[in-house]
């Protein structure tokens, strides 16, 4: 499988996403915004916003190419000269807090023309109130489709999410998790083409199971409170990517597009000191939840 293709392919797979959608929103389209890195290669953020559903999202597709820079040497450990990398990245923030923000990245990355090569990516969700039977939906629908090429894939990959997800000066996940992996290569057990074909089908999957999350929730006329508690989780959403997210990083210092890596961003977020809750509510009780790690398939 030729870097072409997996480039072709995961254009193919940005599109498909972006008109799924729209359909699930109903009311917003997404706006493309071509761009060209000096250095070489480039890429398509499509954004939507103030939608029915989403207030922000964006999904973003790039392939890029180039010398591996110093600074890539030092921050992200790569023994190499040359680098090309595509994939594809999404962000949702609804408009609604009773929906959940979720993320899913698929990518591909190899050294001097494939000497080196591996995939990473992943699907984790973040429900600003967290809902038991939607987060066992969520990972049942991630586990069947891991165990399509591996029945190994799910528990690993789980785990990693679960720790990768994580704010460690918030001592607190950022969601309910999903599946998380990098540098997944021929060792562990599959070809190129299925480790890429896994990463297709969790694209696939991504609407779908977005889709039944939406569906599944009955949203009432939104609250100051329920508002209010949906900035402080956007903030440790910010928190998190500001500070450990790989793809973030990895983006500012091979020479990204600034405005395309900080897509995922909340368009609103909050800190507010000392935060205190009441003992009990809703928002008490989903912040215990994320101090604690949890196994949705039993």
């Amino acid at each position: 499988m030729t870097r072409k293709e997996i480039e072709e392919s995961y254009r193919g797979l940005q599109l498909h996403i972006c008109q799924a959608l729209e359909e699930i929103d109903g009311q917003a389209r997404f706006i493309e915004d071509p761009w060209t890195r000096e250095e070489g290669g480039g890429g398509y953020t499509r954004t939507i916003s103030n939608g029915r559903i989403f207030e922000k999202g964006g999904v973003a597709f790039s392939a890029v190419h180039g010398p591996v820079s110093e600074a890539m040497k030092k921050q992200l450990n790569l023994d190499g000269e040359y680098f090309f990398a595509t994939g594809v990245s999404i962000v949702l923030h609804p408009k609604h807090p009773r929906h959940p923000i979720i993320h899913m990245n698929v990518r591909y990355f190899e050294l001097d023309n494939g000497a080196t090569y591996w995939f990473g990516g992943g699907i984790d969700l973040t429900p600003h109130y967290v809902d038991r039977t939607l987060a066992v939906d969520f990972h049942q629908q991630l586990k069947e489709t891991s165990d399509q090429f591996s029945e190994a894939f799910y528990p690993k990959f789980k785990d990693w999410a679960d720790r990768y997800f994580y704010l460690p000066h918030r001592e607190e996940s950022r969601g309910i998790g999903g599946v998380f992996f990098d540098h997944l290569d021929e060792t562990c057990g599959l070809t190129k083409s299925q480790i890429f074909e896994y990463c297709m089908s969790l694209g696939h999957l991504f609407p779908k199971a977005y889709k039944h999350q939406v569906d599944s929730i009955q949203i009432m006329e939104v609250t100051e409170k329920e508002l209010n508690w949906q900035a402080v989780r956007r903030g440790r959403y910010v928190e998190f990517n500001l500070l450990h997210d790989r793809g973030t990083k990895f983006g500012i210092y091979s020479g990204g597009r600034t405005e395309s890596i900080l897509m995922s961003m909340p368009p609103r977020a909050n800190w507010e000191y000392n935060l205190e809750l009441e003992e009990g509510s809703e928002e008490a009780e989903t912040l215990a939840f994320l101090r604690k790690t949890h196994e949705f398939i039993k």
